[in-house]
């Protein structure tokens, strides 16, 4: 079997301390430690420590954290530099959040640690996939670069002295469907596991030198992913030398007896995973407290399923890590970042950046940019929409969001922009903004009441008097803050909700119990909490502008629903209105797509369109298709900014309308981002991730993971729009390639260099996308991207371009999962997007003279 790289002296040091703290530990001190929620061990000085930390595209936790596009838009940048520098900032973040734990002594809460749960670097597979929101897209070579991108920027510049530790995730083989990930087994080929689902994770531990990896809840080929042979042993620790420690997705090791029926009984089943090299695992059951889940490894112990060496090896790695990242002191410097350093100027101005890198521009028949003087009719639900842009897995706590609505009023002034509000639909719901609310005596803000739990365990109560009382910029908590406010409290806010306009708005609670008074109508309440990602109850009521709404809320921690007031303000003759708005315009702008509330991971979610977190459709809802329409017959120039996490069927659109932007989830600036874009501030040069079909119809089942028919390298249909394609304000024109084989023959490795040049009139982006044809082989796609550049010119300026391909680069893979530089002829394409899009594109051929094996 294969062993990584020996330790440097850090990693050597970091070791010895753990193995040495380890061999302190009692038998129930050490179970304790196994879980994602490590206890304190007050008799030898070791805090508490929650492994649960996430920072998909931002840190995750208690006070405003930057909010960075979702990872398919951070994908679409195809600027694998900017992304390791988005991931450096929400490093800083990270540490900046344990510092802020450690001084208020909140340690053991979610957000709090030195590692993080991220990136997911699943194969976006399937646009059906709710969860692909959260990744780099559909092609293996793309979500490897920016993968890595992401692990170094977020450890930093040393892997032995990491500032957060990222775990790539989920290991492995795992995208969709949502509602069968507890109980399936998928199959999979030699071939589509070496050529698609394994080598970004093999990028992300051998090149980027990832510190942990999270196993998926699935399983693979009959065994579950977190108790998997070949994933585990075979190749994560075998043939990548990995050296980390490796922690369950939630609740995964619970699936491997309860719902897989792998294991006979729970303690058979965390035997299994701790076994095949889980050392952390996650379990739901920590949120709420739940007593006795080391029963289960004590009872694994007692039969002799588990040794104590087992624990130990498992530990050692842990403790390891908390050492290397200097959580715990005697091998490294703490390095405390200070709070200061959360949602800087700099990371908000860099948010701004990747954002408006991400959008791509898919369509433009002149319309764009927009004239200076331009008015606009601004139409469809997402136009004034926050909750948008956040995405998937963010936090609720983040700066002020900027919206499409805010960004066209900053950029062309609130006299050119008429907002026509649209009618109800599944997309409502955004989080009341702060300047919405008042306390009890008439000042911005809300009164909050925190209270301590009187017991540590069991039911909790509360007593009559609050051990603090502070005033709130809205419904946000300040506990984590708080060295007065215990883990277990009741947070009550009080005061009163106001409308900026008179109107129809729909109103939503989640995560809290109370209500808002609506004076003549009845209130809008919640007897229970709200459980995670369960959809909206919105109530339609009438409110008038500058009256006060008094509301009396409060959340417990561990409620698993994030504390919130939504609403959206509608019109029930939106249509009549558009046609009005449209008149008197030059351009109807239409802010149109999904939510994360649609599509995301296992939500309770059955609406035509979606299920269970999925999707069964890629067409819009119908509400926005038939307002489409509507914008159409108008007779102005529509341009359709689309907001969504997936792939969705934009061929009316392509047909119908003057310009499209693909917006993603674009983060907190979104909306200054798009707005920028659609008046010309910037020149857009995003790439789309993934290929946009016109229907699910084109493709195989869901749930068959064959590879055969999907993907621009498999797909052999006419998608709407391909895999690359983005436009610019601008043209770029590429010379010649000049390829130059290796000295041991192109099998060795291969340079391509040619010349991009900007012959338009504007400043912009261009990005170089190099292409392999590959010789006529079995197993061989039909075209794959093996390289890109982004790079900035001005208007006649060029620049030399050169790939540098290693033999994994040219390499494929035969039906029997054999990874090779195939003998034959090649054809290397670089241009602005695939060979044969009607973009510029240079070609040229080469040949391999033999085949060369890779290693796995």
């Amino acid at each position: 079997m294969a062993q990584g790289p020996a330790p440097d002296a850090t990693v050597a040091a970091a070791d010895r301390a753990a193995t040495a703290l380890v061999a302190k530990l009692t038998v129930a001190e050490k179970i304790d430690q196994l879980l994602n929620a490590a206890p304190a061990i007050p008799r030898l000085n070791i805090p508490a420590y929650n492994w649960w930390t996430e920072s998909l595209h931002g840190a995750l936790g208690p006070v405003p954290t930057t909010n960075f596009p979702e990872p398919i838009g951070l994908a679409a940048s195809f600027d694998a530099p900017l992304l390791h520098e988005v991931a450096g900032a929400i490093g800083t973040e990270v540490r900046a959040l344990h510092t802020m734990g450690r001084a208020t002594g909140h340690i053991g809460t979610m957000g709090s640690a030195l590692n993080t749960w991220s990136p997911n670097i699943n194969i976006f597979r399937d646009p059906r996939w709710g969860r692909g929101q959260e990744t780099y897209g559909e092609d293996p070579y793309l979500t490897a670069t920016m993968g890595v991108a992401y692990v170094r920027g977020v450890q930093g510049p040393d892997a032995s002295r990491p500032q957060v530790i990222a775990t790539p995730k989920h290991f492995a083989v795992h995208s969709g469907p949502e509602p069968t990930r507890h109980t399936v087994d998928i199959q999979v080929s030699p071939h589509d596991l070496e050529d698609t689902y394994l080598p970004a994770f093999r990028a992300a531990i051998v090149e980027g030198q990832a510190g942990s990896v999270m196993c998926a809840y699935n399983r693979v080929d009959g065994q579950p992913a977190c108790g998997s042979t070949m994933l585990l042993t075979d190749h994560l620790r075998g043939a990548w030398g990995f050296r980390g420690y490796v922690v369950s997705d939630c609740d995964a090791v619970v699936d491997i007896s309860d719902h897989h029926h792998y294991a006979p009984d729970p303690a058979s089943g965390v035997a299994v995973a701790l076994k095949a090299g889980v050392d952390n695992e996650c379990n739901n059951a920590t949120l709420s407290r739940t007593p006795g889940l080391g029963d289960r490894y004590r009872e694994a112990l007692r039969r002799g399923l588990i040794g104590e060496a087992d624990m130990d090896r498992a530990l050692v790695r842990l403790f390891s890590a908390r050492y290397r990242t200097g959580d715990l002191a005697g091998i490294r410097p703490a390095d405390p970042v200070p709070a200061s350093a959360i949602d800087s100027p700099a990371h908000r101005a860099l948010a701004l950046k990747m954002a408006t890198e991400s959008l791509v521009l898919l369509k433009n028949d002149g319309v764009l940019p927009l004239k200076p003087g331009a008015r606009i009719a601004l139409v469809g639900p997402l136009a004034d929409a926050t909750r948008v842009l956040r995405g998937n897995y963010s936090s609720t706590q983040s700066a002020p969001p900027v919206s499409v609505r805010d960004g066209l009023v900053r950029a062309m002034g609130a006299d050119r922009v008429t907002q026509v509000p649209f009618t109800a639909s599944i997309t409502d719901g955004d989080p009341v903004p702060d300047s919405a609310f008042v306390t009890p005596d008439g000042q911005p803000g809300l009164r909050a009441d925190y209270y301590n739990a009187t017991a540590a365990t069991g039911t909790p109560a509360y007593p009559d008097r609050p051990v603090v009382t502070r005033t709130e910029a809205g419904l946000r908590s300040a506990a984590s803050q708080l060295k007065e406010v215990g883990e277990r409290h009741k947070l009550v806010w009080t005061g009163a909700l106001v409308a900026p306009e008179t109107g129809t708005y729909r109103l939503a609670l989640t995560g809290v119990k109370g209500q808002i008074d609506i004076a003549g109508g009845n209130p809008v309440a919640a007897t229970e909490y709200s459980r995670w990602a369960e959809p909206l109850k919105l109530t339609e009521v009438q409110l008038v502008k500058g009256r006060r709404y008094p509301l009396r809320l409060q959340t417990e921690a561990g409620n698993s629903g994030q504390p919130g007031v939504f609403w959206k303000r509608i019109a029930a003759t939106a249509m009549q209105d558009m046609a009005t708005a449209a008149k008197r315009a030059d351009v109807v702008v239409a802010v149109v797509g999904l939510t994360a509330d649609l599509e995301g991971e296992e939500m309770p979610v059955k609406v035509e369109g979606f299920a269970g977190g999925d999707r069964t459709a890629l067409d819009l809802p119908a509400d926005q298709r038939a307002m489409l329409d509507a914008a159409y017959a108008t007779g102005k120039p529509v341009v359709v900014v689309a907001m969504n996490g997936s792939a969705i069927d934009l061929s009316q659109a392509k047909a119908r309308g003057a310009a499209i932007l693909e917006a993603w989830y674009p983060g907190q600036s979104g909306g200054q981002a798009v707005a920028d874009v659609l008046t010309g501030r910037s020149n857009p040069a995003g790439r789309l991730p993934l290929t946009f079909y016109r229907s699910v119809a084109d493709l195989p089942p869901f749930d068959d993971y064959r590879m055969a028919g999907r993907t621009y390298r498999y797909f052999t249909g006419t998608p709407v729009y391909p895999f690359g394609h983005g436009l610019s304000y601008t043209r770029f024109a590429y010379g010649p390639l000049r390829v130059t084989p290796a000295a041991g023959g192109a099998a060795a490795g291969l340079r391509v260099v040619t010349q991009v040049r900007n012959v338009g009139g504007r400043a912009g982006d261009e990005v170089a996308q190099l292409y392999l044809g590959f010789p006529d082989a079995p197993g061989a796609p039909r075209i794959a991207l093996r390289g890109f550049r982004r790079l900035a010119l001005q208007p006649g300026q060029a620049a030399e371009v050169r790939f540098d391909l290693s033999p994994r680069d040219l390499s494929g893979v035969t039906p029997e999962g054999v990874r090779q530089v195939m003998a034959g002829r090649y054809t290397v394409s670089v241009g602005s997007g695939q060979p044969g899009t009607g973009v510029p594109v240079r070609s040229a051929t080469f040949d391999a003279k033999a085949s060369a094996p890779l290693p796995k």
